[in-house]
């Protein structure tokens, strides 16, 4: 879905560091931890909410109940 705004446990906004993962993990090519350290996510609560993140809204998407068929 939509990655959460904040942590669950610490409340730490995290949603805008989901990009900047991607793009570490794709560029750079650094494994998980070596992405999660350069973002400067040391308490292992907010590591946890950008780890366990599924994007899943473009495949949502496809499932539009309102969109018309003509």
């Amino acid at each position: 879905m939509i990655i959460p705004i904040r942590c669950f446990t610490c409340g730490k906004v995290v949603a805008h560091l989901w990009n900047d993962y991607l793009a570490l993990l794709e560029k750079q090519e650094l494994t998980t931890g070596q992405a999660l350290d350069k973002l400067k996510l040391d308490r292992y609560c907010c590591r946890r909410m950008i780890l366990t993140h599924v994007d899943l809204i473009d495949k949502l998407l496809n499932y539009n109940i309102y969109k018309t068929t003509v």
